[in-house]
């Protein structure tokens, strides 16, 4: 049994090979940093409450059944249904390059919904679906995408064989990603130099994905359970600096990347529409249409299916819920069929084909159609449509948010009961308005913050950075002296953020009651 496992990767690392297969290899290990935007080992340093969403463990366990459903039940479907769909149009193509096609159109790409979303006040259980969805979705699509796509060369498959690879890259890959995790930390727990620090997170996470492909696992699985592993510890041994330099370096990467798909398959089109006999336009036309078709509507009947499945067993059987989060509703299931655009990982499996494949320029042609018209019809009617079906924010986050930030006010306030100095009276009265603030938002919304001590903050920093040119053009100081000073400035100006300025309580003795219950 185990023999025959191997005998079937063997021959998809032949297949590989034979079609210029290093160029699948290269281009599937781009698809980690697509991954790695969803991760909660990032931190949000310019966003308001709530806005940057990302996809705990917590959040996860919670709609365990939504996602499963989406990642495995939504990809299959759209997969066997492109599939039969495209064959029709061209019978001569055979099942498993069928099947290839379908695997390469149907993961959704969650960024580009999410970019949309993010803009607008909607309940966060429908984000973490959605980000959950785009964790996993990838590694289903792409597993058969491999097998198809092996099967279509080699004319080779075995189902019974299929199952266990499954089973086994699938479970692995979980393994390996926990254990290779705890490696890292133990090897990198004196780190301190930043850049090097950057570059090892490069290094590492290539290394894992390039490990467990190379010895048969699931490199999407052991390259997402890797990094979830350390976000659950990697924030408590990183400092501020760090944060803000990785966070910095993997934004500008992963947008490079998503702009080169785009140039790689532009440059793979022209040569496509070079090679197309004018007697074949009608049928790439034809299958391009009604595979993007097939994309759009698979996704909408299989989750407005499901959504009326949920509400149903709720009306019948009642619902138990770990936490408050929003039930399903018509309007959210409209929301979540409609956020189907799909991206990169469409883009970089369908270049990663051999040159040899079957009815390659078919495929690639179509996989861009449907990127695409998705990208367009659906994610410039998405705002349109959440406004139409008046779908509001829950303030899950909002009152998170307050939780967190009055119990760690608590704590420093708690700490600084003990100083007596000027500056810790001055701390004190600060961590007893952010007390407040917090106390307050996880009771409901707050009020927005105003801009008046922003403003002002601001414009302090604006004439210091006048001055402090001014003394350079002058010769008063040199550059070392002046790039000092200008980076004191610019911890000053990151520190105008508004939720480090909550606005006094109504009542203002409030604020002065705790402090001197603290004292």
């Amino acid at each position: 049994m185990s023999s025959a496992i191997r005998g079937l990767w063997a021959t998809m690392d032949r297949c590989r090979i034979r079609g210029g297969g290093h160029k699948l290899r290269r281009l599937s290990e781009a698809l980690i940093l697509k991954e790695l935007r969803h991760l909660p080992n990032r931190q949000s340093l310019s966003k308001r409450d709530g806005e940057q969403i990302h996809v705990s463990v917590r959040d996860l366990r919670d709609n365990l059944g939504p996602v499963t459903s989406l990642a495995l039940g939504a990809v299959g479907f759209t997969i066997a249904a492109v599939a039969w769909v495209v064959h029709q149009f061209a019978p001569g193509m055979g099942w498993a390059a069928a099947i290839t096609l379908g695997a390469i159109v149907a993961p959704p790409d969650a960024s580009a919904a999410t970019a949309v979303l993010r803009q607008l006040s909607l309940p966060h259980r429908l984000m973490v679906i959605l980000e959950g969805e785009s964790l996993f979705n990838d590694a289903s699509a792409l597993l058969i995408y491999r097998i198809a796509a092996a099967a279509a060369i080699t004319g080779a498959f075995s189902g019974w064989n299929v199952v266990l690879m499954l089973a086994l890259t699938c479970g692995g890959g979980v393994v390996a990603g926990v254990v290779l995790a705890r490696v890292y930390l133990r090897l990198t727990v004196l780190l301190r130099d930043i850049p090097i620090s950057v570059l090892l997170q490069f290094i590492s996470t290539f290394g894992v994905w390039i490990l467990a492909d190379h010895i048969g696992l699931s490199a999407i699985i052991t390259v997402v359970v890797y990094a979830m592993t350390l976000a659950r510890h990697i924030p408590a041994r990183t400092d501020a600096r760090h944060r803000i330099a990785s966070y910095t370096v993997w934004e500008v990467v992963v947008f490079v990347l998503n702009v080169l798909a785009f140039v790689l398959i532009g440059l793979q089109m022209r040569g496509i529409v070079m090679r197309l006999d004018p007697a074949q336009w009608r049928l790439y036309g034809l299958c391009a249409a009604a595979v993007s078709a097939a994309v759009i509507l698979t996704r909408v009947v299989w989750v407005m299916s499901q959504n009326a499945l949920a509400r149903w067993r709720i009306r019948r059987f009642g619902v138990r819920l770990p936490r408050p989060m929003m039930l399903p509703t018509v309007g959210s299931g409209i929301i979540m069929s409609w956020c189907g655009m799909r991206g990169i990982v469409t883009l970089a499996a369908a270049l990663a084909l051999p040159t040899a494949f079957p009815y390659r320029d078919l495929i690639v042609f179509c996989a861009f159609c449907v990127v695409l018209t998705t990208l367009v019809i659906q994610g410039s009617t998405l705002r349109w449509l959440i406004q139409r079906v008046g779908l509001h924010g829950d303030g899950m986050v909002e009152r998170e948010v307050g939780v967190a930030r009055a119990e760690t006010a608590r704590v420093a306030l708690d700490l600084l009961g003990k100083e007596t100095s000027s500056f810790s009276l001055a701390l004190r009265q600060k961590y007893a308005a952010r007390l407040e603030s917090g106390e307050q938002q996880s009771a409901g919304p707050r009020p927005v913050p105003t801009s008046a001590p922003i403003s002002l903050h601001r414009s302090l920093v604006d004439a210091q950075r006048k001055t402090l040119m001014d003394l350079r053009a002058r010769d008063v100081i040199g550059d070392a002296a002046f790039q000092a000073i200008e980076e004191e400035l610019d911890l000053l100006e990151l520190s105008s953020d508004p939720r480090l300025y909550p606005d006094p309580a109504p009542d203002g003795g409030k604020v002065h009651a705790k402090e001197s219950l603290i004292k």
